[in-house]
């Protein structure tokens, strides 16, 4: 009997599919549009934090899904003249 020791972290075809799972995930928690005083609001919203700070942790960088939803920076408006 073979034993194998399991990588200590996702990488290659592994983390591509967790960030494609996570990025449906975001879609499907931000997509509904219901009242912002509704218990499901909030805890959708808690669960939103929570896989944000998750693909953090695993990837160690923000994701393009990520900063474009809230947390990325401004591009500075370019003057036309």
């Amino acid at each position: 009997m073979v034993r194998r020791n399991r990588p200590k972290h996702l990488s290659g075809p592994d983390l591509e599919r967790f960030l494609q799972a996570a990025e449906g995930m975001h879609r499907s928690i931000v997509s509904p549009l219901i009242s912002p005083q509704c218990d499901h609001y909030r805890s959708m919203q808690a669960l939103h934090e929570r896989l944000l700070r998750t693909v953090r942790e695993v990837t160690g960088k923000e994701v393009e899904f990520i900063r474009w939803h809230a947390t990325g920076t401004v591009k500075p408006a370019t003057d036309p003249a």
